[in-house]
Formats: C-alpha cells, structure tokens, sequence
C-alpha cells in the first residue's frame, strides 16, 4: 500500500476444522503462494482498501449486518473453476450460496467501502491459483469429491499491512 491513511481488509467465513486446514494444505502442495498467507476461507469482500478513520465505522456497519442474519449452513461441494477467463480452482458452495450473496451485498452498501466489480460476486473457497495448469487440473480432481457442511455463526473481519498474512481485526457473531 502506498497511502499510510489507507487500511486494506477483507471480509470472510473461515472453513472450520478440519476441513480449513485440509483445503488450505492442499493449496499448499498445488505450489499456491497465498496458501501460506490466507487460510480457507469463503470471501464476502475481497482486498479493499478504506481511510484508517473510517474504520470504526466500517466496523458498526458490519455489526448491524451481522446482527441482520441469522445463522446458516454451508454445504460445500465438490471443484469448480473460473478457466479460461482466472486460472483459479475452487471448492463449490452447494448450499449457503444466497446467504453469502446477500451479506456481501449488504457489506457494500456502505460509502467507505467499495467492492472490486471486475467480477460478479460468486462465493467459494479457493484452492489453486497462480500455479501451473497440470497443478490447477490435480487439485480440481483430487477435490472433486470434497464434501462438507457447518453452522456459519459469524464473519471475520481481517486486516493486511502489504506483507505477510492476513490477521483477523475482529469476529461479528450472526443474529445478535
């Protein structure tokens, strides 16, 4: 980041265990070099950068946000991929996928914060990017049969200083 007034976050479910660290291990052996900085995750606002003094405010709107939906289930489900347009390949989201559409929605709707709109909004976990198209067809293979469900009860907001990995600023529970 080249402006110090400027703060990057994200905002992101994190895949519990055991399932974070087996897709997160599995990055890592497809040669990822994020796999090392960011753990498994389903992203509701990827890298975004916000004015250091619009922080708390960013933080009350997630908290009203938050308190908005209730809890929900994700069932993840088997590999998909965004080739040719990203050399990217994800684990799908089989159920959850409206819940996560909405909050990511709502977590723009805020004046300090703008979402990258290159892309539509499509939530997954990411196991494999920036490496070889051999790796990229092992880990949509090897996960093709991935399955997993678990109670989403909160969000995380995170934090990143350009170096390093992404370090969690705060949790905002569902339904409060």
């Amino acid at each position: 980041m080249s402006d110090p007034a400027l703060t990057r976050i994200g905002v992101a479910i994190d895949i519990p265990e055991p399932w974070g660290a087996q897709l997160t291990r599995r990055r890592a052996e497809a040669g990822d070099p994020q796999a090392a900085y960011t753990p498994a995750h389903v992203t509701l606002l990827g890298p975004t950068e916000v004015a250091g003094d619009a922080l708390p405010a960013v933080e009350k709107h997630l908290e009203s946000i938050a308190a908005a939906q209730p809890p929900f289930t994700i069932h993840l489900r088997g590999t998909g991929t965004f080739r040719p347009i990203t050399e990217v390949v994800f684990v799908t989201l089989a159920k959850g996928i409206s819940e996560c559409e909405l909050l990511a929605e709502a977590i723009t709707r805020s004046e300090d914060v703008r979402r990258d709109t290159r892309f539509p909004y499509h939530p997954h976990v990411t196991v494999a990017q920036d490496v070889s198209p051999e790796a990229l067809d092992a880990v949509f293979e090897d996960l093709a049969g991935f399955s997993a469900s678990f109670e989403v009860t909160s969000f995380t907001l995170f934090s990143h200083g350009g170096e390093g990995p992404w370090r969690p600023r705060r949790d905002f529970p569902l339904g409060r």
